[in-house]
């Protein structure tokens, strides 16, 4: 499990984040929903290991996973895939894959390359083409299997539909749900469309100015009809 509290961050004298509490527990998809300017990345950020808060903890199995470089909080279960689909355009599939896993042994990406591609079969297909001649949906699936190269037991989503059709989108957070389920890892997703990331995930948090204001299940929240008007825009 995945659990901070306290968490504040701040840019000089601008508070991003004041006192942040929640839990993710593996298995299911916890969506942290709100306005730009939330906070929602910046707490992504944060437990992503590049950026410092000033207050707060946060543990990932009761290890704490703040104060840490980026590259070893990875190493201790924790993979994030940034907005923007990061993958390599001039690199193929199968070699932004291997970037994802390049400090496990020979014999673990090849482990991990035969599930993401049991997971993937569109992209098994595509494995020699290179990352910018896939669409956004196979580039998205491809930075998030990228991701599970790191064999996290938490993994971190920041914006994964921004760009997308909306039948992507439904495809893609339906994924998220699935890989939650099936490989029981903890998910935090970051989300502006609201109403689709409520519609698959387990536990909802809405943040306004750095603040969480609500939280509880994805249904009590998607039903909240103060909410919904403050923050889901329906």
């Amino acid at each position: 499990m995945l659990s901070i509290s306290g968490l504040s961050v701040t840019y000089g004298p601008v508070h991003a984040l004041t006192d942040v509490s929640l839990e993710v527990p593996r298995g299911e998809v916890t969506a942290v929903i709100g306005a730009n300017g939330a906070g929602k990345s910046t707490l992504m950020r944060t437990l992503a290991g590049l950026v410092k808060p000033v207050a707060g903890t946060a543990t990932l199995d009761g290890n704490s996973i703040l104060g840490h470089k980026p590259e070893d909080v990875v190493r201790m279960g924790v993979a994030l895939v940034p907005e923007g689909r990061s993958t390599v355009p001039e690199l193929t599939v199968d070699e932004n894959l291997r970037l994802g896993g390049m400090w496990r042994s020979k014999f673990e990406r090849a482990g991990l390359n035969a599930e993401f591609y049991d997971m993937f079969p569109a992209l098994a297909q595509r494995r020699n083409s290179r990352a910018d001649t896939l669409s956004g949906g196979e580039r998205q699936q491809l930075a998030i299997g990228r991701a599970l190269m790191c064999d996290p037991q938490c993994l971190l989503l920041d914006e994964p539909s921004l760009g997308l059709a909306p039948l992507i989108v439904t495809q893609i957070l339906e994924l998220v749900n699935r890989l939650a389920v099936e490989v029981n890892i903890a998910v935090l997703l970051v989300e502006q469309n609201a109403v689709t990331a409520l519609r698959v995930a387990h536990t909802g948090v809405v943040l306004n100015l750095g603040q969480v204001v609500m939280s509880g299940s994805a249904a009590d929240i998607a039903s909240h009809e103060e909410l919904r008007h403050a923050y889901l825009g329906y």
